[in-house]
């Protein structure tokens, strides 16, 4: 796909910064779609910049998950299969079971009006049809989560899984997510009122359904299709 090259807002930062920075958003937004070859002279001929620094932004990439060296083919992205998918839910149910927990043990009440305004939101995309600012919506509400937490490091681990669930979730945007949306905000009105009023237990119960019922969606939908098991087709 054609990368534009460097615009006056992003020329202020190094070229690799840039280029990685340019790379990875087309990974997650799928314009640079699974499987697809990076062939180094012509990023860098689109970016206008020379060769190292697409080299070390996809030595970067690569250290991500982002990016894979395929023998004889050289650096491509990275696929999506049943495998990293069922990687991008164990951690996400993992991470988020102790975000959910910090956040009701620390929330106070102007929080939990802000979460609520957030879930409200997606209530109304759903409403409307508008599936995109609903995943936009639903990536806030728990990054929200994970900021009442003040666990840096988790909210770290937490953006960084929830960027690897943004780029499932488009991939297979109108053969899961369209489905699965309306499920998925009845359990965050559940988490919600799990928050409110502190119950710990119902919180890692739902915290535990809610990124199950997503992985048992998207493995469903890759049987359904005949997927094998390494990469994923195109939704």
């Amino acid at each position: 796909m054609p990368l534009g090259p460097a615009t006056k807002e992003t020329r202020h930062r190094t070229k690799q910064e840039f280029v990685y920075s340019t790379l990875r958003e087309a990974i997650m937004r799928c314009d640079l779609k699974p499987g697809e070859r990076l062939v180094i002279d012509e990023l860098a001929r689109q970016l206008e910049v020379s060769a190292i620094p697409v080299r070390e932004a996809l030595q970067l990439l690569q250290s991500e998950g982002l990016v894979q060296s395929v023998p004889h083919v050289g650096a491509t992205v990275a696929t999506i299969s049943r495998e990293s998918i069922r990687e991008v839910f164990t951690v996400l149910e993992g991470l988020e079971i102790v975000a959910t927990r910090g956040a009701a043990e620390r929330a106070q009440p102007e929080d939990v009006l802000a979460l609520t305004a957030i879930v409200e939101g997606m209530d109304r995309a759903l409403a409307e049809g508008d599936h995109e600012q609903w995943a936009d919506l639903n990536t806030r509400f728990h990054l929200t989560i994970s900021r009442l937490a003040a666990m840096p490091m988790l909210q770290e681990m937490l953006a960084r899984a929830l960027d690897h669930w943004d780029r499932v979730r488009r991939y297979y945007f109108s053969g899961v997510l369209v489905h699965r949306a309306e499920q998925a905000q009845v359990e965050h009105h559940v988490l919600l009122a799990a928050i409110k009023t502190k119950d710990l237990a119902r919180l890692e119960d739902t915290i535990r359904q809610h990124n199950r019922g997503a992985l048992a969606s998207y493995t469903a939908y890759l049987e359904e299709r005949g997927e094998k098991r390494s990469t994923a087709a195109s939704a």
